[in-house]
């Protein structure tokens, strides 16, 4: 498994060394209210991107099972999922220390208890479950290689007919990442476009 760099000082690393300033994000997804609790020294810390937005209003939950918001930062999509679908058990990884935290804060003040929060790289904290749904606004500042094996090592814990949902910046990559996904998966397909952003899609067949 490919690991973070542990070198650089960005979103993407286990213990941010910036001061915590916190913040609270009001906002409305799929005409829902929702309130982030935030800070410095995670990704997006003043609004939800457009990014995340695009994601989170058009992605395709099951109606049932196990989804998974890989790199949650201070958790918009699967918090918005979990509410979305209280019939869903939604799991919210991050290697940010901090931004675990303000995850399980923002859970709290959104009153979602479907969820579970872990601290972990990539998959190592979620081995053992296999998912429905897969979410991601990916780090790319950690680089291709993490993204990458975010896309690769995503079928080995989904079930069959599952699906993996991912934002991109059309002008980043884009092309490279629609490499990434035909080769884990053999089907791509675009879901949304929007503010100069794509969300992927393919299934696990």
């Amino acid at each position: 498994m490919n690991k973070p760099n542990r070198g650089f000082s960005h979103y993407f690393t286990e213990q941010p060394k910036s001061k915590p300033h916190y913040g609270i994000i009001s906002t409305y997804l799929r005409d829902k209210r929702f309130k982030f609790m935030t800070a410095s020294g995670v990704f997006s810390k003043n609004r939800v991107d457009l990014g995340t937005r695009l994601l989170i209003e058009n992605m395709v939950l099951p109606k049932q099972g196990n989804v998974l918001d890989l790199g949650c930062g201070y958790g918009a999509v699967g918090i918005a999922a979990a509410s979305f679908n209280s019939s869903l058990n939604v799991f919210l990884i991050d290697v940010n220390i901090r931004a675990i935290r303000l995850a399980r804060k923002s859970a709290e003040i959104n009153n979602v208890e479907n969820v579970t929060v872990k601290r972990g790289c990539l998959y190592e904290a979620v081995e053992e479950v296999a998912f429905d749904c897969i979410l991601s606004n990916p780090p790319v500042s950690a680089g291709m290689k993490t993204v990458r094996a975010i896309i690769s090592e995503a079928p080995a814990h989904m079930n069959r007919k599952a699906s993996l949902q991912m934002v991109v910046r059309s002008k980043i990559a884009g092309k490279r990442f629609c490499y990434f996904f035909e080769e884990a998966f053999s089907n791509i397909s675009v879901l949304a476009r929007g503010s100069g952003y794509r969300v992927l899609m393919s299934e696990k067949r």
